[in-house]
């Protein structure tokens, strides 16, 4: 008994020693790393499922890659480019409807739908942009109202913690949906249109008397909506030529007035998100004011 108890104390003694040499060298008892999560220290919460594989994630990569694949078609196959963006456009409906089914809707998708859907529009406006640069301005100013006002209300959302929701219900994904229609109509116009594009003139008329071909007009007829003749629709004028203009205009002016209430919605939102940071300044102004008072006294 008398030989035991010395032992015990010296074996304490050098366990206590060497707690004190792990954790002076930057390790917790168990030799674990510091700042390195041990095995039992994984939250309850967190689980091995890789968010990037979801279904809806899964569908978000493929509309990214139709729409790529569409901008490289943009400037001289109308018919494929309008394919493949439309493609990519309604399968936005898809993913929800994955995410619903599958119950994998994350933060993740959502920034990632919302993000390729800015990129995409803005990629069709800046294209409209070049083909029609008397009018660059009006397409200009909507690239920056659409990414202004998704930023804005993002930002407010994350900053004020609201609720996680989906950034689009039914209506909203139908006017949005009308909104790229509007678009991309306008877009099949620059290819299809004279009145549009006064360089898709029939070849027989001034063309034909003078000896230059249509892509490059000698004396061009004014358009009756738009003062500069050239666009990008003269650099295929072959496949231009083969298109009507009848369902292109159609559908322009089915889905004008759907277009300008998105607009409207763009600029309701920004409002509204610029309220709600603005609440958030004024709280925080007014904790900042009452805990220096607090110090003062």
């Amino acid at each position: 008994m008398d030989d035991q108890a010395p032992r015990q104390r010296r074996q304490a003694m050098a366990q206590a020693v060497q707690q004190l040499d792990a954790q002076s060298n930057g390790r917790p008892p168990n030799g674990t790393p510091r700042g390195a999560p041990a095995q039992s220290e994984k939250p309850d919460d967190e689980t091995d499922e890789n968010i990037f594989l979801f279904v809806p994630n899964l569908i978000g990569y493929t509309r990214i890659i139709l729409a790529l694949a569409s901008l490289f078609f943009m400037p001289l196959h109308p018919r494929r480019c309008s394919f493949l963006y439309s493609i990519s456009c309604l399968m936005d409906a898809l993913d929800g409807i994955a995410a619903r089914k599958y119950n994998q809707s994350t933060r993740f998708g959502a920034v990632l739908d919302m993000v390729t859907d800015r990129c995409t529009t803005t990629c069709l406006l800046v294209f409209l942009a070049t083909a029609k640069p008397a009018y660059s301005w009006i397409f200009q100013g909507l690239i920056s109202l659409d990414l202004a006002s998704h930023y804005m209300h993002m930002y407010a959302t994350l900053a004020m913690g609201g609720a996680g929701e989906s950034h689009k219900n039914g209506v909203l994904f139908t006017t949005c949906a009308l909104n790229e229609v509007f678009f991309i109509a306008l877009y099949l116009l620059c290819f299809s249109s004279p009145l549009i594009t006064p360089a898709l003139l029939p070849s027989a008329g001034l063309a034909g008397e003078t000896g230059h071909s249509p892509t490059t007009p000698h004396q061009p007829i004014p358009s009756l909506l738009f003062p500069s003749p050239f666009s990008a629709a003269a650099m295929e004028m072959a496949r231009a030529n083969k298109m009507d203009s009848t369902v292109p205009w159609i559908l322009t002016l089915a889905a004008a007035p759907v277009m300008v209430m998105k607009q409207y919605i763009n600029i309701v939102q920004m409002v509204k998100a610029s309220r709600w940071l603005a609440e958030g300044d004024r709280r925080d102004r007014k904790r900042a004011q009452l805990a220096a008072e607090g110090k003062g006294r």
